[in-house]
C-alpha cells in the first residue's frame, strides 16, 4: 500500500525532514550579502539620544535595515524640533557608502564615506541660507557597550578647517 509512504513524504516536506532532492542547489547569496553592506549594522536599532556627556534624552531614533540588507533607513524624532531621517547604502560600484538625509524644514544633504575599521566617516554638502558651501563630516563610532557615538563636524572653507557642531550618543532604548 502506497498511502503511508506518500503521506510519510508529504508531511516530511511540509515539515523539512527528509534529504534534499537531488541535484538541489543551495540558493544563491543576495546582491547585498557582501561584508562591505554589514559595515554599518552596529548603528541598527531603536535609540535614545542624548548630547554625549549628559543625561538628558534629546531624541528617540529608530535604526532599521531593510531592502533585503541592501540599506539602512533612520528615522530621527527630536524631543523639540521637526524629524527628519536618512537612507544609507553601500555602493559597490563607487566602493564607499552613501547617505541621503532630509528633514521637516526641507534640508537635504548627501554624504559619502566608508568605514576606516574604527569608524563610520560619510561627508558631503549640507548648505543652508548662513552657509551655502558648508561641508559636514560625520562620524559613527559604536562602543564597547553598544553605543554608538556620532560626532559632527563642518567646514566653510572646503574642508581646509573643520568645527565641532554636534556631539550624540545613541544608547538602546528600553524595551
Amino acid at each position: 500500500m502506497r498511502l503511508p509512504a506518500t503521506l510519510a513524504a508529504l508531511a516530511g516536506a511540509i515539515l523539512g525532514l527528509g534529504a534534499s532532492p537531488a541535484g538541489a542547489q543551495t540558493p544563491a547569496p543576495g546582491p547585498c550579502a557582501a561584508s562591505e553592506f554589514g559595515q554599518f549594522d552596529f548603528w541598527v536599532g531603536r535609540w535614545d539620544v542624548r548630547v554625549t556627556g549628559r543625561d538628558k534624552v534629546v531624541a528617540h531614533s529608530l535604526i532599521e535595515k531593510l531592502y533585503d540588507g541592501c540599506a539602512i533607513r533612520e528615522n530621527w524624532a527630536p524631543l523639540q524640533g521637526g524629524a527628519g531621517g536618512s537612507l544609507s547604502g553601500y555602493d559597490a560600484l563607487k566602493r564607499a557608502w552613501r547617505q541621503t538625509w532630509t528633514d521637516a524644514s526641507g534640508g537635504w544633504a548627501e554624504f559619502e564615506g566608508g568605514w576606516n575599521d574604527v569608524a563610520m566617516v560619510l561627508t558631503g554638502t549640507w548648505p543652508d541660507a548662513q552657509h551655502p558651501d558648508r561641508r559636514v563630516r560625520m562620524t559613527y563610532t559604536p562602543g564597547e557597550d553598544g553605543s554608538v557615538r556620532q560626532f559632527g563636524e563642518q567646514s566653510d572653507d572646503g574642508g581646509k578647517t573643520w568645527a565641532a557642531s554636534f556631539d550624540f550618543t545613541y544608547r538602546k532604548a528600553p524595551a
